[in-house]
C-alpha cells in the first residue's frame, strides 16, 4: 500500500513512513493511492467477529508490507482488550430505528481512544524496529490530547507535547491531560483558541529545524493512522444492524471532518451507507459548505460542545481531493486561495456530487440542551453535548425512516457536566472507577502565550525526557 499527498508534490510513502510523517512535505495530507474494496459476501462473513478481529480485516490492507500479520493482530488485541465494555463499541437503541453507537468506553471516555490507543502501540512497534526517537506535537480542542497522552504515555521512544486552548476545555478534559505525569509528557495551555494551536502544529511540521535533528510525529487526525482506525466502527455498527444486506445512515458530530471522512471511506470500501450527516455546533464552516457551497472562515465561538469549537477543518482537504478527481495541483491552488482570502466555493457539479451523500445541520447550545432533555425524557439515555448535536441532526436531516440511523456517541456525558446541568436533567453522572479521584490528582501544565517561537523553544528545551534536544 502506497500513500500520496492531497497536494501532489510530496513523494509517495509506505504505511510506516506515513505513520511517522503525519503532514506531507508539500503541506498536504496523505491518503491511500488505491482504496481497498471488499465484496458484500466478504463483509457479510465478518458478522459476529470480536472487535479486534474485525479491525484486523478492515485495516490489514492499509499496513500490508509494513507490519507483519501476527504483530498487527497482537497490537489490535492489546488495543481493544483495554476497553471497559466487552462489545468495545456497543449500540444503544433510542427508538425503533434510531441508535447511538457508544464510542466512549476507552480509557479517556471519548471516541479518540479507538485511534490513539492504536497509534501509540503502532509508534512503539515501528520506532523500536528502527531504533528512533520522536517528538509528538499535537493540538487538542478537548479529547484528542488526553487520548494521545493515554495512548503514548508508555511509549519508550516518544516525547509528547500537547497544546490546548487555555480555559477553553472542560475541567474533566483538562485534568485528564494534566494529571498524567511522566518525564516524556508535557501539557501546554496556549493563550489562544484551538485553531491557533493547530496552526502552530502545522507550522512546526513545515519547518522542524528547532528540533535539532529529531523528527515530529502528528497525533491529530492529519495522521492517516487516526482515520484508518475510525473506519472500523462503521463496519462494526452496520454489521449489527443487518448490513451489508441493508444500507445504514450515520450522523456524525464533527469539527475537523476526520470522523465523518472515515465513514465516507467505509462506504467507498464497499459498506452500504446511504447518508452521512455532518452535525456541528455554532462553529459551522462544514455546514455552510454542505448547505450552501461556502467554505469561509468565521469568528470562533466558545460553546457547550468544545471539541467542535474549530474554525478550519483540517481533514476536509481529503474529501476535496476526491471531489476534484484527485488533482493535487487543484487542491494546492484551492488551499492557497483559502489561506489568502479566508474562503472559497467549488464548482457546482463538485458540490452537487458531495450532496448526494452528505447532509448537514448546525445546532446551537439551546437546541443542544433541548435534545439532551428530550432524549433523557424519552428513554432515560443521557447524552453528552456532542452526541446530542448528532441526534438532533439525525432527526432533522434523515432521508428515510426505513433506514437505520446511527449517531456516533463521541464522548461520555461525565466529561461535560455544564451541558448536562443546563439541560435540566440533574447532575452529571459520577466518574467511572478508574477516574474517581481525578479531581484530587496533582496537575502539571505550562501556560504559554500564543507565540510559535516560544512554543518551539519550550519543546526544544524539554524534549528527550527532560534533557534539551
Amino acid at each position: 500500500m502506497r500513500y500520496i499527498s492531497t497536494r501532489g508534490q510530496a513523494p509517495a510513502l509506505n504505511f510506516e513512513d506515513v505513520l511517522l510523517a503525519g503532514l506531507a512535505s508539500d503541506g498536504g495530507l496523505y491518503v491511500p493511492e488505491n482504496l481497498p474494496r471488499f465484496t458484500q459476501e466478504e463483509i457479510a462473513s465478518w458478522a459476529g467477529l470480536p472487535y479486534h478481529e474485525l479491525a484486523f480485516r478492515v485495516m490489514r490492507p492499509f499496513v500490508t508490507g509494513s507490519i507483519a500479520d501476527a504483530d498487527f493482530k497482537k497490537i489490535l488485541e492489546e488495543t481493544y482488550g483495554g476497553f471497559a465494555h466487552n462489545a468495545v463499541a456497543p449500540l444503544r437503541q433510542l427508538n425503533g430505528n434510531e441508535w447511538v453507537l457508544e464510542l466512549f468506553h476507552g480509557p479517556t471516555l471519548a471516541f479518540k481512544d479507538f485511534a490513539l490507543q492504536l497509534l501509540g502501540r503502532l509508534l512503539d512497534h515501528v520506532l523500536s524496529k528502527r531504533g528512533e526517537r520522536v517528538v509528538i506535537m499535537g493540538a487538542t480542542s478537548g479529547d484528542t490530547g488526553s487520548a494521545a497522552i493515554e495512548g503514548c504515555k508508555a511509549c519508550e521512544h516518544v516525547d509528547i507535547f500537547i497544546m490546548h486552548p487555555h480555559n477553553r476545555v472542560s475541567e474533566v478534559q483538562r485534568r485528564q491531560m494534566t494529571t498524567i505525569l511522566g518525564e516524556n509528557i508535557h501539557n501546554i495551555a496556549v493563550e489562544g483558541n484551538f485553531d491557533d494551536c493547530q496552526e502552530m502544529v502545522k507550522a512546526s511540521f513545515a519547518d522542524q529545524g528547532f528540533l535539532k535533528g529529531t523528527r515530529l510525529v502528528a497525533v491529530n487526525s492529519i495522521n492517516w493512522a487516526r482515520i484508518m482506525a475510525q473506519i472500523v466502527y462503521y463496519f462494526h455498527a452496520a454489521l449489527q444492524l443487518g448490513g451489508p444486506a441493508r444500507s445504514v445512515a450515520f450522523s456524525v458530530p464533527t469539527g475537523n471532518f476526520g470522523d465523518i471522512f472515515a465513514g465516507y471511506l467505509a462506504r467507498n470500501m464497499g459498506l452500504p451507507i446511504s447518508q452521512l450527516i455532518v452535525a456541528t455546533n455554532r462553529n459551522d464552516i462544514l455546514h455552510r459548505f454542505m448547505s450552501g457551497n461556502q467554505y469561509v472562515k468565521d469568528t470562533l465561538h466558545p460553546t457547550l460542545s468544545p471539541s467542535m469549537d474549530i474554525m478550519v477543518s483540517s481533514n476536509f482537504e481529503r474529501l476535496l481531493f476526491d471531489l476534484h478527481g484527485r488533482n493535487g495541483a487543484a487542491i494546492a491552488n484551492l488551499m492557497d486561495t483559502f489561506k489568502q482570502g479566508g474562503g472559497f466555493s467549488v464548482e457546482e457539479d463538485r458540490w452537487t456530487e458531495a450532496r448526494k451523500l452528505f447532509d448537514s445541520l448546525a445546532v446551537d447550545d439551546a437546541a443542544t440542551c433541548e435534545t439532551i432533555a428530550e432524549v433523557y425524557k424519552e428513554c432515560g439515555e443521557l447524552l453528552d453535548p456532542h452526541t446530542a448535536i448528532g441526534v438532533r441532526a439525525a432527526r432533522e436531516c434523515r432521508r428515510s425512516l426505513a433506514t437505520p440511523m446511527v449517531t456516533l456517541g463521541t464522548a461520555h456525558p461525565v466529561k461535560f457536566p455544564e451541558a448536562v446541568e443546563k439541560a435540566g436533567v440533574g447532575q452529571a453522572p459520577a466518574l467511572p472507577p478508574h477516574l474517581a479521584d481525578l479531581f484530587q490528582r496533582e496537575e502539571r501544565c505550562t501556560v504559554l502565550p500564543n507565540d510559535l517561537k516560544q512554543i518551539q523553544a519550550f519543546v526544544s528545551q524539554h524534549g528527550n525526557r527532560g534533557k534539551p534536544l
